[in-house]
């Protein structure tokens, strides 16, 4: 199917991060995205979130292009094509792929768009672990993929979790992270993320501190980028995932009110949909007096 990775967990009730995660909200650490609040029995119970749920099948699909300007502003997952169109329509495909060996199931396919716990399950099915800056990583080839999952009631054995936390003593992301967001052992404050305040957040920016966004107008990548495990990083094999030249131009066009429409035409397709033209401008403007 292409997938770089997979593994099985059984479908159980996350009842060890039922007090974490509740903390996590109390403490307003989610921002604005309110719907993070919402759901919670879903989001730790996969059997609440589809009846007769077995198995959580994760899966694995890197994103990472030699061809990626990282001059141009853009996280590294946002220069593509939609992931979660891209990697919904091939889970669905190995959905139907299974159907023919097993046949009639109860499957859906899940890409960051439902209540799941998407680095809890990978982690549990053994793909990695949860880094000190909250990504998933691999001792081979890092942090650099999207995750997906698949729901099913097909009871398959689960794979061995990997128990070992890898980072041991390293830091360097946390201390990284111009804005402080990372609070240690995972936990991400996004009030101060810089990918949470360019695509998120909604509103205007009061605090001088443009200096701590660098140039980025969508999303921000420092805590993978000195992650020592991204040294070796695996391509990608989805095609639609690879990087648009005009993507990666857009902080010129975003200079001319002229451009406008060229810039809508861009992001068609792409995650920065999610932020808009208004969105991108904002965040270009927000960054400008570096340059400036």
């Amino acid at each position: 199917m292409g997938f770089d990775d997979i593994g099985f967990s059984n479908a159980e009730k996350l009842e060890h991060l039922e007090s974490p995660y509740s903390d996590w909200i109390k403490k307003g650490y989610n921002g604005q995205m309110s719907w993070l609040e919402k759901n919670t029995e879903e989001r730790l119970d996969p059997n609440k979130l589809i009846p007769g749920t077995k198995t959580v099948i994760s899966l694995l699909s890197y994103y990472y292009s030699e061809e990626y300007d990282s001059s141009c502003g853009v996280s590294r997952y946002a220069v593509g094509r939609d992931y979660h169109k891209v990697l919904k329509k091939k889970g669905n495909e190995l959905i139907t792929f299974i159907r023919g060996l097993s046949g009639e199931i109860n499957a859906r396919a899940f890409v960051d768009s439902a209540p799941i716990m998407e680095r809890e399950w990978a982690k549990r099915a053994g793909l990695g672990w949860i880094g000190k800056n909250g990504c998933l990583i691999q001792a081979k080839h890092g942090s650099w993929f999207f995750i997906s999952e698949i729901l099913i009631d097909l009871d398959i054995p689960a794979d061995e979790q990997q128990e070992k936390n890898h980072c041991g003593t390293c830091t360097k992301c946390i201390d990284a992270c111009p804005t402080n967001a990372l609070l240690g052992d995972g936990l991400l404050d996004a009030n101060k993320c810089i990918s949470y305040l360019s695509i998120e957040y909604k509103g205007d920016f009061n605090k001088d501190s443009h200096e701590t966004w660098d140039n980025w107008i969508f999303g921000c990548d420092i805590c993978q980028d000195v992650c020592p495990w991204n040294k070796k990083p695996k391509t990608l094999k989805f095609l639609d995932l690879k990087p648009r030249k005009s993507v990666m131009e857009l902080s010129a066009n975003l200079a001319s009110d002229e451009m406008q429409d060229v810039v809508e035409e861009s992001i068609l397709g792409t995650p920065l949909k999610r932020t808009g033209v208004a969105g991108l401008i904002r965040n270009f403007n927000w960054i400008k007096p570096i340059s400036d």
